[in-house]
């Protein structure tokens, strides 16, 4: 522990580091730097190539000009609507199917599906005794950090963690496609026994379960979940396994990878980046969000509504933060296509639970946001309700705790952090180092003797 006077000494410390590394936002202009690596019309730098999926926010017109369209989103060449669209009309689950497509290149046939799922069944065990050893020991109460902590001792338990051969590493993301169900749900149940006094119930995964079976089996105590429960559950991984190389911690898993350096080090990494709520995270503020909403606008009109949106913007609602939660992206405009395709079945869940006057609140939150924030910001492309805006409350319909709503954002992009990790490999790159601008005075060393 550090005294009260060092702590008050950090705080002078902290401003003063603070104050020394603000950088000037014209000099963004001046250089042509693009803060972010996106220019103000949302266009990402390129930095890299990659076969594994696409994001497709505008088109070219008949004039050759880009403009902007409804979003898009591949997979290995195939449009994410056309693969839900494919796995929703036989009523069964996809997201072992989407894993195989991102890895692989290709769709499998019955006899391949049915081979990939036994390995992760196989594979779906963690070692002797890591549940007492390593998640019972330090239980967090933070469960993204939980998780990282879980990967990062996954490699003493590596008879051979170092290799990054091919097949090797392969192994490895298979085990962990396979074990970050556990890994979360285990790291969840402890910490509620050890910091909430909740009684332990640890079930064993089922090697006949899906995944998204799976996760509702192992965190229910009575081990029951209805079909349409899993099968939206299995949606939502299909929707967030993977998009694209240019998210934050999808480049992460690149550029830790770049460094030659192992698999469990790498998939820390990228937790750490998801953990954030600019990106896996936000889905929880969009539930806090409405929930702060919901306390303290008992008119529901659109007006009401449009007020709190408006002083959302304004940095006088909820965190002060100046955000309206879940709406925007930094590549689509127009429309989110996974947002899109939830809609639908959020409608459906939300009758099934009967929350369908809390569904139709989003309704119009999602419906007045775009116009509010036209008028309050300066704005390069248009604005729509993310993917973030609809999970948290799918999450919250399926029963799920919130402390795992990042996590298992995290065990469904695990699939497409992989494939980027084997894809990097693959292609033998160079390490990822981009260049940065200093913008810094020059100034004479002074001795200490004469410093005032």
């Amino acid at each position: 522990m550090i005294s009260e006077e060092t702590r008050e000494r950090l705080k002078t410390l902290s401003r003063l580091a603070g104050e020394s590394t603000v950088i000037d936002n014209a000099f963004y202009q001046k250089y042509d730097v693009k803060r972010g690596l996106r220019d103000i019309s949302g266009k990402g730098v390129v930095c890299g190539l990659t076969e594994i999926s696409e994001v497709v926010s505008s088109k070219q017109n008949e004039r050759g000009e880009s403009v902007a369209a409804e979003g898009e989103l591949y997979y290995r060449g195939i449009e994410i609507r056309d693969l839900i669209g494919g796995v929703t009309s036989e009523a069964r689950f996809g997201f072992e199917e989407a894993a195989y497509l991102l890895l692989f290149g290709r769709l499998p046939n019955r006899r391949e599906l049915a081979e990939f799922e036994g390995i992760l069944a196989e594979m779906r065990t963690l070692p002797k005794n890591f549940v007492r050893d390593i998640i019972m020991k330090a239980p967090s109460f933070d469960m993204m950090n939980s998780l990282s902590m879980s990967v990062l001792a996954m490699y003493y338990y590596d008879e051979n963690p170092d290799d990054i051969g091919l097949d090797n590493v392969l192994r490895q993301v298979l085990q962990l496609i396979a074990c970050f169900p556990l890994l979360a749900v285990y790291g969840y149940q402890t910490a509620q026994y050890y910091h909430e006094e909740d009684s332990l119930i640890i079930h064993r995964a089922q090697p006949n379960l899906s995944t998204a079976e799976n996760i509702l089996y192992l965190l229910r105590h009575n081990k029951e979940y209805s079909e349409l429960e899993a099968l939206i559950l299995d949606l939502c991984l299909i929707l967030h396994a993977e998009h694209g190389g240019g998210n934050n911690s999808t480049f992460t898993t690149h550029v830790v990878t770049s460094s030659g350096t192992d698999t469990y080090a790498v998939m820390a990494a990228s937790l750490g980046s998801l953990k954030g709520p600019r990106h896996g995270g936000a889905n929880i503020k969009v539930v806090k969000m409405f929930e702060d909403l919901k306390a303290n606008v008992k008119d529901r009109s659109d007006a009401a509504i449009e007020d709190y949106l408006a002083r959302l913007l304004d940095k006088k609602a909820f965190d002060n933060a100046g955000l309206i939660y879940g709406m925007g992206h930094a590549v689509y405009s127009l429309s989110d296509p996974r947002a899109e395709i939830f809609k639908w079945y959020v409608e459906k869940l939300a009758i099934e639970k009967r929350r369908e006057d809390e569904y139709a609140l989003y309704k119009k939150v999602a419906s007045l946001a775009p116009g509010i924030i036209g008028d309050k910001r300066k704005i390069y492309k248009g604005v729509s309700a993310n993917v973030d805006f609809y999970s948290g409350f799918v999450y919250s319909m399926l029963g799920l705790p919130m402390e795992l709503y990042t996590p298992l954002f995290a065990v469904a992009r695990m699939a497409g952090w992989g494939a980027h990790r084997i894809e990097e490999l693959a292609n033998n790159g160079k390490i990822i180092r981009p260049g940065y601008t200093a913008v810094s005075e020059r100034k004479k060393y002074v001795p200490l003797s004469e410093r005032k």
